[in-house]
């Protein structure tokens, strides 16, 4: 059988970025793997929406039972948004990988903070020497990505995530992750500062740029995060507004077919 993670890192070292398509149920996967996706991504946020949740208060098995549905739902590699690991102590996050890679998953990314607050730097640093270690001794290659979300927050300044970048680069991550840099600069910063592939998120500021300018830079993987699954909401928002406040149901005009669906849904099924 074919190693995902095998694959899944290859991605991450081609001529060109590549983009990590986040879906939010096997529907959406197998849509997605259907328009061409080489790698399906989960969404902690997205999850939490189809389960009546708001965004970081999914639990560990509910994003384990989520993972397996995806890994079931198509051929290719799936990585998971596993938040802060659901753990704190180094040894539990390290658990965590392992049990990710049980449900199929070819790589999870790791955040350094919970509940509003960024870990202390050097407890970071070794929560992600654990799930590296874990995920090195793993029966099959496996890709942990390691975030610092601090900038995005607020909870720290770019200097602060460089810091922990360079530490999470030296305990074994095999991608490194800002989300939300303040700028376009920030972000070739980032890039430049390491030999590691680098994810960024196409959202904020960063969405107006094409694939050809983080090709430019170096970007290795461009991830959508929940920003698919929230254009979704969008629609839903504004076709129920034109109905509730005018009466009026043409927005429903512009939606896609059951048949076109059903093709995609057919197209993108894992056939394994």
């Amino acid at each position: 059988m074919q190693d995902s993670g095998a694959t899944f890192r290859a991605l991450h070292h081609g001529e060109k970025p590549f983009v990590l398509a986040n879906a939010w149920d096997a529907g959406s996967a197998r849509m997605l793997a259907a328009m061409g996706a080489e790698a399906i991504g989960t969404s902690s946020a997205a999850l939490a929406f189809t389960l009546g949740k708001t965004d970081g208060n999914v639990t560990l098995d509910e994003a384990l039972a989520h993972a397996e549905a995806m890994v079931a739902a198509v051929d290719l590699p799936v990585s998971g948004d596993f938040e802060s690991g659901y753990a704190e102590a180094p040894e539990d996050v390290a658990q965590t990988v392992r049990l990710a890679a049980e449900a199929g998953l070819a790589g999870i990314t790791i955040e350094d903070l919970v509940d509003g607050k960024a870990y202390d730097r050097d407890l970071a640093i070794e929560r992600i020497r654990a799930a590296a270690d874990a995920a090195r001794a793993l029966p099959r290659d496996f890709v942990l990505v390691a975030r610092a979300d601090g900038v995005m927050t607020g909870l720290y300044d770019m200097d602060e995530a460089m810091a922990r970048l360079a530490g999470f680069e030296a305990a074994g991550a095999d991608c490194l992750y800002v989300p939300g840099p303040p700028d376009w600069e920030a972000l070739e910063r980032i890039v430049a500062s390491t030999d590691l592939p680098v994810n960024a998120l196409a959202a904020g500021t960063l969405a107006s740029y094409a694939l050809e300018d983080f090709a430019r830079i170096g970007v290795a993987r461009i991830s959508l995060g929940s920003s698919l699954a929230r254009v979704t909401h969008r629609v839903i928002i504004d076709a129920m507004s034109e109905i509730w406040e005018d009466g009026s149901f043409s927005r429903l005009k512009k939606s896609v077919s059951g048949e076109e669906v059903d093709q995609m849904l057919i197209e993108g099924a894992r056939k394994a």
